[in-house]
């Protein structure tokens, strides 16, 4: 049995590391097979060479991951562990190793795993892309936010949001109120996004200028969109003919995004996905990409990830 202790700048700074509740520790010991013992501002380790030489390393990713706003939740903390503990401490090497931030008035948004990386990467680089995957795994927010990043950088002169009004049938002269007001809780997620990095009074504001449009899905034909940035959410509720009409909407000097969930189609019995469709058809086309999440990048509750993941596998 060997022993090693590392020491930390302060008692708080440590706390802070495994978010200042004991259980965090003694999942660390369950997993990493060590003894942990907190005392000022040292953390002492007990077991193997090979268990310690992880523990150190799993310590050493979670001061970097907190210094570069990655860790700040029981959650964080639990994700950082569980790919150490996996053995995957690379993925987190990469992640904290090359830093994606992008600053939006005075709010930093930094991914909060390889894969949410990853998909914002593939906006930043490309005209056109899919965040398909399950949810919970921030790819809507993060659509919202390269959105947002690309009109107050001037790269484009608007945003234009769609999403597919599958529960109301696109039926949505039956809903009362002004257009708005009935797409508003199809697209909440949005508003949700622009409201956190903007605030709601800017948010309003560009809603109520027509900088931020709001669109049905099936208001889309016969449009061009040149200088925007087009977002398409739910895209799986979207059929095959709808898509091909959205996407085919791209203009000069425009990006398109396209998020859906592949396991969750609200289409009537025997409607076929245009997102499935477009998987299939539409891999390979130079400068259009594909990114897929799974239950491991997704960034709720960790119950969430294990709920996915069970409902994936097969059962009688």
């Amino acid at each position: 049995m060997a022993e090693k202790k590392i020491e930390f700048e302060s008692e708080r700074q440590l706390h802070k590391l495994y978010g200042e509740k004991p259980e965090n520790l003694r999942e660390v010991e369950r997993l990493l097979s060590v003894r942990l013992v907190a005392r000022g501002d040292s953390l002492t380790m007990e077991g193997s060479p090979a268990d310690l030489e992880r523990c150190g390393e799993l310590f050493s990713l979670l001061l970097k991951g907190r210094e570069q706003g990655f860790v700040s939740g029981k959650s964080d903390f639990r994700r950082f562990l569980e790919k150490v503990s996996q053995g995957k401490s690379g993925e987190l090497h990469d992640l904290l190793d090359n830093p994606l931030i992008l600053k939006i008035r005075r709010k930093s948004v930094v991914p909060r795993n390889l894969g949410q990386r990853r998909f914002l990467d593939l906006i930043l680089r490309n005209d056109m892309v899919f965040g398909i995957g399950p949810a919970g795994t921030g790819k809507t927010f993060l659509a919202m936010i390269a959105a947002l990043h690309a009109l107050l950088e001037g790269e484009v002169q608007r945003i234009v949001l769609a999403r597919p009004a599958v529960e109301a049938g696109e039926a949505l002269g039956f809903l009362p109120g002004d257009l708005e007001e009935k797409l508003l809780p199809y697209l909440r997620p949005l508003y949700d996004a622009m409201d956190e990095v903007l605030g709601p009074v800017e948010a309003r504001k560009l809603v109520e200028t027509g900088v931020v449009e709001i669109a049905p899905l099936a208001y889309m034909r016969g449009r061009t969109l040149s200088k925007s940035f087009a977002l398409l959410d739910e895209a799986q509720n979207a059929t095959r003919s709808q898509m091909m009409m959205f996407l085919t909407r791209l203009g000069e000097g425009s990006k398109m995004v396209v998020t859906g969930d592949v396991t969750q189609i609200d289409l009537p019995s025997g409607g076929a996905s245009g997102l499935v469709h477009a998987r299939k058809a539409l891999s390979g086309i130079d400068g259009l990409h594909f990114h897929e999440f799974d239950h491991d990048d997704v960034v709720r509750h960790p119950l969430v990830s294990a709920i996915i993941s069970a409902y994936q596998e097969p059962h009688s």
